[in-house]
């Protein structure tokens, strides 16, 4: 299958890595995995802050790069939303109706990771090898807009040496919000030390999830605390194998030598 890879604009600037571990799976799943070059942010923070009218042009350019691809994924719940909640609604509130039609037609071949490996693909055991304590963290947007269920722990529940832990009071949001963090900054911090505190209740090493923005304000605070406990992005785990730890180790032992 050919799809193309909507990278998001925290994985372009900020977590690269989740981007390319996105690739790296799907690759090595069997399929071909394009980069559009003419993409750019999808207006989502523009949206949220009630720049509307603004982001009208990031919706048309996104709905033009992407629509002459059958499938489209991206490492990210929180733009998936947008694509697929704010593109169609942002487009006729302008009273472009052949956008937000066009806008619909893409968001309905646009996919979170683990909807696009569980739904779309078929596949649970990707293969996968990740020998660590992992607690997973769902996301508001991957929790109550696009409703992704189970699909990432039923993922790393197949992956091998991987311990799965829950985590306690999961559904609650982590605090970050994108701009809410900002704006509304003891509340955020007041959220996320709960967060935290449940994270650490479990003895994970590594809290994961789909979204980086989650990760970055969770991983923040973690760091913080110095607690040790690592925010890895699901996209990661799942294209990490045993061949990539042997590798791994091999480095460590030359740097040692």
């Amino acid at each position: 299958m050919r799809i193309a890879l909507f990278v998001t604009c925290l994985a372009d600037t900020l977590f690269p890595e989740a981007a390319k571990a996105t690739v790296r799976l799907l690759e090595r799943l069997g399929h071909e995995v394009v980069f559009p070059p003419g993409q750019t942010c999808c207006g989502q923070m523009h949206v949220n802050t009630g720049y509307q009218a603004q982001a009208v042009p990031l919706v048309r350019r996104h709905a033009r790069v992407f629509d002459p691809y059958d499938v489209i994924v991206a490492p990210s719940a929180s733009c998936v939303g947008s694509v697929r909640h704010q593109h169609a609604m942002v487009a006729r509130r302008a009273g472009d109706v052949r956008l937000a039609s066009r806008a619909e037609s893409v968001a309905g071949r646009t996919y979170e990771l683990s909807e696009l490996l569980v739904d779309v693909l078929g596949v649970t055991d990707v293969g996968a090898y990740f020998p660590h304590r992992v607690t997973y963290h769902p996301t508001c947007h991957a929790l109550r807009m696009l409703r992704v269920g189970d699909r990432p722990v039923r993922l790393l529940r197949a992956v091998r040496g991987l311990d799965l832990v829950e985590l306690p009071a999961a559904e609650q949001c982590c605090g970050f919000g994108g701009t809410f963090a900002v704006k509304n900054a003891d509340t955020s911090t007041a959220m996320l030390a709960d967060k935290m505190r449940h994270v650490l209740s479990t003895g994970a090493d590594v809290c994961t999830a789909g979204d980086s923005s989650c990760l970055m304000h969770i991983g923040g605070g973690l760091s913080r605390l110095r607690s040790g406990v690592r925010t890895v992005h699901l996209a990661q785990i799942l294209a990490s194998t045993e061949r990539d730890r042997a590798v791994h180790e091999r480095a460590e032992l030359v740097v040692r030598s």
